[in-house]
């Protein structure tokens, strides 16, 4: 019997998400817990780079993460950002967060219709005569740089935040009493697989989202019961609600 469930994600802000409609419908306790964190480099690091921000005319944000830091190191580095400068965003969303440092109806704004970026492409490749910089976690991979030089742009990626374990206290886990674990990161996985007792001897149920992370748990030496991101759940809820029905009846 599943009673508590510790969900590796922040709390949603819509008080309308659907795993809130799992706690009502299962009679169960969420606990929004994210196992890891990011932390914004230093302009200090972000110069042993060596990379002149003001010689970009355009920026690619495939993230949040990415459009805070870009504009709390040009802060930091007192550097006044041209209205010229063009934006290239994932998604509208990420485009419309850009508000929050900048007036918006002076910038260039461009974004793609579903978050993926080769729906973003076609307005790159729009201008191709930019000179483009991409700031990036420290642990990404190179596969929007692979398709930038593919094109033949000129582009620079760079290092802006990176992603580090959010640990627990000594009282969260001497205090720890839920019953399942779910995980979205294998580095979650990793952190937690060391840092809980009795994750790898089976005392809790174990929920993943994605392939890597289902392998992280896999190589952990955890028992996996749960994983979404596939054709059958596509999403965690989805998942979730597929597992309680069996587990909880």
């Amino acid at each position: 019997m599943i009673k508590k469930i510790l969900i590796s994600q922040p709390r949603p802000a819509s008080e309308k998400s659907p795993y809130f409609d799992i706690e009502k419908n299962y009679g169960v306790e969420l606990v929004f817990r994210p196992f890891i964190k990011v932390e914004g480099l230093t302009a200090k690091e972000f110069r042993q780079q060596k990379i002149d921000i003001l010689s970009y005319t355009a920026i690619i944000f495939t993230s949040r993460h990415a459009v805070d830091n870009f504009f709390m190191i040009a802060k930091d580095m007192r550097l006044t950002i041209p209205e010229t400068m063009k934006y290239f965003c994932v998604t509208e969303s990420i485009s419309l967060y850009i508000q929050k440092y900048t007036q918006y109806r002076k910038r260039k704004v461009f974004f793609g219709a579903t978050g993926k970026f080769d729906d973003l492409m076609p307005h790159i490749l729009r201008h191709k005569t930019e000179k483009y910089l991409l700031p990036q976690s420290s642990a990404h991979t190179d596969e929007i740089a692979k398709i930038l030089t593919a094109k033949g742009l000129n582009h620079q990626e760079c290092i802006m935040y990176r992603t580090v374990s959010n640990n627990f206290t000594e009282e969260e886990i001497k205090n720890f009493d839920c019953d399942m674990l779910i995980f979205s990161t294998p580095t979650g996985v990793n952190y937690l697989g060391e840092s809980l007792p009795g994750v790898k001897e089976g005392k809790y149920k174990i929920g993943v989202f994605g392939p890597t992370t289902a392998k992280a748990v896999e190589s952990a030496g955890m028992k996996l019961d749960l994983m979404a991101g596939t054709p059958e759940y596509p999403s965690m809820v989805a998942a979730l609600k597929s597992y309680l029905d069996k587990e909880n009846k």
